[in-house]
């Protein structure tokens, strides 16, 4: 059924409330994991500078150890809890918006299931600050499960 579970992850306490999930799922339809860091552009060009931005953008990742540190890191945890479970794995890091990197990641890649956190915002918060897990739900056309950060499958 599933073949090629992916796992966006930022690194947070959030993403990693997914990793036990995409793993038990991983291990049941012995299914190769994808760890994806995405490094948001939007997001990154208040902290860094045109030419910082310019080679993330040209994927130049050997030229911002920093930034390529912390996308090892946090694809490292899933990576690491998938080859603990005996589990093919696969990291990964893109660059751009992460709800649309994701979408892409998932159609060059034949991603058959995704396991991605949320806060489990609702309402107006949810409306003001956007929310990846959102955006990937109600954009993409391969099955979701959205773990809340208590580690819980949100209703839905």
């Amino acid at each position: 059924m599933y073949e090629h579970v992916l796992v966006p992850t930022d690194g947070s306490d959030v993403a990693e409330a997914a990793v036990e999930r995409a793993i038990d799922l991983a291990e049941k339809y012995d299914a190769t994991v994808h760890a994806l860091y995405v490094i948001d552009i939007d997001a990154t060009n208040l902290s860094l500078g045109t030419e910082q931005v310019d080679r993330l953008r040209q994927g130049k990742l050997d030229e911002m150890p920093e930034v390529k540190a912390e996308a090892e890191e946090a694809t490292g945890v899933v990576a690491d809890a998938a080859r603990d479970a005996g589990l093919d794995v696969e990291e990964h890091i893109r660059t751009g918006s992460p709800a649309r990197a994701i979408r892409k990641f998932v159609d060059e890649n034949d991603i058959d299931l995704i396991v991605m956190g949320s806060h489990g915002r609702a309402g107006l918060s949810r409306t003001l600050l956007g929310s990846v897990t959102e955006k990937v739900l109600r954009r993409t056309r391969v099955p979701v499960l959205v773990v809340d950060v208590d580690g819980e499958e949100a209703d839905g």
